[in-house]
């Protein structure tokens, strides 16, 4: 049963939520900025101090939206994975596409050794990393795609991604075993996620291609509720389904893999935002949900980046670390309180 007086409330209790953490979130790190010098900064006008002000454009403005799309992309992944294959504990990365991308990193970083200097060189820098983990998720997705258009079952894709992912994780264990320790603490620190040091040049591209994906998966939204019924009642409804699926993967694929190459493989966003939103508005309607899960995956990741920063230093914690921490404990008190009818 629908309530739309109590969604548009819940829509603007989001709404709200998200602009002041994304303005709490650029007031907040090393250096702490007052709030009234971030809205002036984002308004068009200048802070109180001149640092402030380059510090607001350049490192945390940029470190927000990142927050902003990276939330947003993976959560819209995980549940257009989950409603696809009808898995409650399928995320973005179930077709393998994060750990074709971690593959190309793992060449480059630890297999570096085997490269002429010149091209070691340029591997090895920010864009490099981002090229390899690119092309790392594109040759999976080729190999998904074209899986995908020889195979009628979807389970069977699923099975497959996990093989991919098994597949791709023996081959850098193998690389990390003849690696240096050198090498590997930079591939680890890769691994772990990060939201900062992007560009306005890397941002934009982001954007671009998490537009893209999110375009794409709103054009499923309708199919989408049909597939909740399964492959045979989507085609009863005249729904294409070998289509479907494929703008479904490509959507996923769009952004599960752009945002793994500038961002790292960031963990869990996918997986349980979705399912936050489905307990938030109890519904299994897609054209809700799917604006419900752009909320929450942005409030979720901009509130776990808030909590890397360590009041007074220099030092920020690891996202993947702090997105797990945070997660975990939102869904299960999600999970008791519908038991419990609170969100009854």
């Amino acid at each position: 049963m629908q309530h739309p007086k109590r969604n548009i409330a819940l829509f603007i209790i989001l709404g709200i939520a998200l602009a002041l953490l994304f303005i709490v979130n650029i007031s907040l790190g090393s250096v702490k900025i007052p709030m009234q010098d971030v809205l002036q900064s984002l308004t068009g006008g200048d802070a109180s101090k001149t640092t402030w002000q380059y510090i607001i454009i350049n490192y945390r403005l940029p470190k927000a939206i990142t927050a902003l799309l990276v939330g947003m992309g993976l959560s819209v992944s995980g549940l257009l994975m989950q409603t696809l294959f009808r898995n409650p504990l399928a995320g973005p990365d179930v077709l393998g596409l994060s750990s074709g991308a971690s593959l190309g990193v793992a060449f480059v970083i630890l297999g570096s050794a085997v490269l002429p200097g010149a091209m070691a060189g340029f591997f090895l820098s920010s864009y490099g990393i981002v090229l390899a983990s690119t092309l790392g998720s594109f040759v999976v997705l080729l190999a998904v795609l074209a899986v995908a258009q020889h195979l009628r079952d979807t389970m069977a894709i699923l099975i497959i991604g996990l093989m991919f992912t098994s597949f791709t994780g023996a081959i850098v264990g193998v690389l990390t075993y003849f690696s240096t320790a050198e090498q590997l603490q930079k591939y680890t620190f890769w691994s772990l996620g990060s939201l900062g040091n992007l560009s306005w040049g890397n941002i934009i591209i982001l954007g671009l291609v998490t537009l893209a994906g999110l375009l794409l998966s709103a054009l499923c939204i309708k199919p989408l509720d049909a597939l909740l019924l399964g492959e045979r009642y989507a085609k009863s409804m005249g729904i294409d389904f070998n289509k479907t699926r494929f703008i479904i993967i490509l959507a996923t694929s769009l952004l599960t893999g752009c945002i793994t190459a500038f961002a790292g493989p960031v963990a869990f966003v996918g997986l349980v935002v979705p399912h936050m939103a489905k307990l938030l508005f109890k519904t299994s309607n897609h054209m809700l949900l799917f604006w419900a899960t752009l909320l929450c995956g942005g409030i979720l990741l901009l509130l776990c980046d808030i909590f890397t920063q360590l009041p007074g230093s220099s030092f920020v914690l690891p996202i993947n670390a702090i997105t797990s921490i945070v997660g975990a404990p939102v869904v299960i008190a999600l999970l008791l309180g519908k038991r419990k009818g609170i969100f009854n």
